[in-house]
């Protein structure tokens, strides 16, 4: 783990359930990686807020994602859309089966349409989506 503010807390936090090297090999950006760390602590991680701020910056920091892809959301598999727009497995089965019912989405507005879809989610990562 690279030295820096929030070293320390990130590794007592993580390595408590995970391995460090997995804890931190998935790379993200600041959205990723606030998901994943609320994940965390819905499955009973205790951490102050001021320690989750810490650790966020931290990771943040030492393990940005690399060149965010995009996401072509008209030929996007199930778990492309699933890690790509944080969705759950379900979310991402209903995306393939209105496209496949419904066509070819043309916009965020028809991908917002899928019924069950987490919108805040989709809104979050618009800037990655593709409509081709």
């Amino acid at each position: 783990m690279p030295d820096g503010p929030g070293k320390e807390e990130a590794r007592k936090l993580c390595a408590g359930c995970h391995e460090l090297a997995k804890s931190f090999s998935m790379k993200q950006d600041r959205a990723g990686w606030q998901l994943t760390m609320e994940k965390m602590v819905s499955y009973g991680l205790k951490i102050s807020e001021k320690d989750f701020n810490i650790v966020l910056e931290y990771v943040v920091k030492n393990y940005p994602a690399d060149d965010v892809p995009t996401i072509n959301v008209n030929k996007a598999a199930a778990i492309d859309l699933e890690t790509g727009l944080s969705l759950k497995r379900s979310q991402s089965a209903a995306v393939i089966q209105y496209r496949e019912k419904n066509g070819d989405f043309k916009s965020i507005e028809d991908l917002k349409k899928v019924p069950g879809i987490d919108v805040d989610k989709i809104e979050a990562k618009k800037d990655r989506l593709v409509f081709k």
